[in-house]
């Protein structure tokens, strides 16, 4: 039972990898949800459109909003979304998700019933066209008036923000997919969960370290099986997109790290849950949490910039980038080195739950 009683071999990984993979395709359960999984977000990805609309989207965040306003932006071909704060209308332009956002300050009827000059700040994309760019200042005259009432002497604070788009707005699929890519590698943390806790309650585990098969082989196996599960279906979903067009290597990196991450969540999973209903639990709380950055950029200003804090925010970022945005290894280096090293960590985490727990 020593972790250094026995020399490292590939034949015992090999036959842990092939064992573990043969009970995980026995369960009826996961071997259906796994292809059910696949099928249905390739489904889901080729119902949504195609292609994006082509109306201007002008944001704007304001203390007050006249009712007249939408409907006079409206006849002039232009759709206000009103925001609830200026970190997500500035999230907003910076992600191309509208050309154009306006912030007006809290205080700004104050201002003009003293008759102060306020400062309104004009956030564009860094893709929009030179004419639209000049244009905007004026529209933010005669949204003044809207608001104010009167013509109002006021001051404007433009912001470039965002990578080039190159008014290349972005269809539904296209803004789906990222979340689709985390949903199919979360949803194998379950699978491998449920196997890892089912051995441990069954006293699997522990009969095999009787045998010449050490500690360090199991995790070494199991991390093989849930990589690797995770990793195929996630490449899979993307080739099959068409998200493997551009940048495929970076796309590949950030899926094996994303893999790995959620492989070590599993394991933390493991070491905690007793049984099957519990490994659902604690799998879909995980799950949950890691798809709400997958969500930001399927519905944009729905959350705002704390989704920076959650792991899976930077294998959706490059994700995002890449595919969409033909982001390249400059742009996405950051993500993926934050990736890695919350892979790391999750494994690590994971390791040593499951061994205190079957140690």
């Amino acid at each position: 039972m020593s972790d250094v009683a026995q020399p490292f071999s590939l034949n015992r990984i090999g036959t842990l990898v092939a064992k573990d993979v043969n009970l995980y395709f026995r369960d009826r359960f996961y071997a259906f949800i796994t292809v059910l999984t696949m099928v249905f977000f390739v489904a889901v990805y080729f119902l949504l459109p195609r292609t994006a609309e082509d109306t201007l989207t002008l944001g704007i965040y304001a203390p007050v909003m006249p009712s007249r306003l939408a409907q006079v932006l409206a006849d002039e071909g232009v759709v206000l979304q009103a925001w609830p704060s200026e970190d997500a209308l500035r999230a907003a332009v910076a992600a191309g998700d509208v050309q154009a956002g306006l912030v007006f300050p809290a205080d700004l009827t104050q201002q003009i019933m003293a008759g102060k000059k306020p400062q309104v700040r004009l956030y564009l994309t860094a893709g929009l066209p030179p004419e639209l760019r000049d244009m905007y200042p004026l529209v933010v005259r005669e949204l003044a008036f809207l608001i104010g009432g009167r013509s109002l002497e006021i001051e404007t604070q433009t912001d470039v923000l965002g990578p080039d788009l190159a008014g290349r707005p972005l269809a539904p699929r296209q803004r789906m997919l990222p979340l689709l890519a985390v949903f199919v590698l979360l949803m194998e943390t379950l699978g491998l969960a449920s196997l890892i806790s089912n051995e441990i309650e069954t006293g699997t585990l522990r009969a095999l370290l009787v045998t010449p098969v050490r500690v360090p082989d199991l995790f070494l196996s199991k991390g093989i099986v849930g990589v690797g599960l995770a990793f195929g279906q996630a490449v899979i979903l993307i080739a099959i997109t068409g998200g493997l067009s551009r940048q495929p290597l970076i796309i590949l990196l950030a899926l094996l790290l994303g893999a790995a991450m959620v492989t070590g969540l599993a394991f933390l999973v493991a070491s905690v849950a007793r049984d099957f209903m519990s490994v659902i639990g604690y799998g879909m709380l995980a799950l949950i949490a890691l798809a709400i950055p997958g969500v930001a950029v399927a519905l944009p200003g729905f959350i705002s910039g704390w989704v920076r804090g959650l792991p899976s925010y930077y294998l959706v970022d490059a994700v995002h980038r890449v595919i969409n945005f033909e982001a390249g290894w400059a742009d996405v280096g950051f993500n993926l080195v934050a990736l890695a090293g919350f892979a790391a960590l999750f494994v690590a985490l994971g390791i040593l739950a499951l061994r205190r727990r079957f140690a």
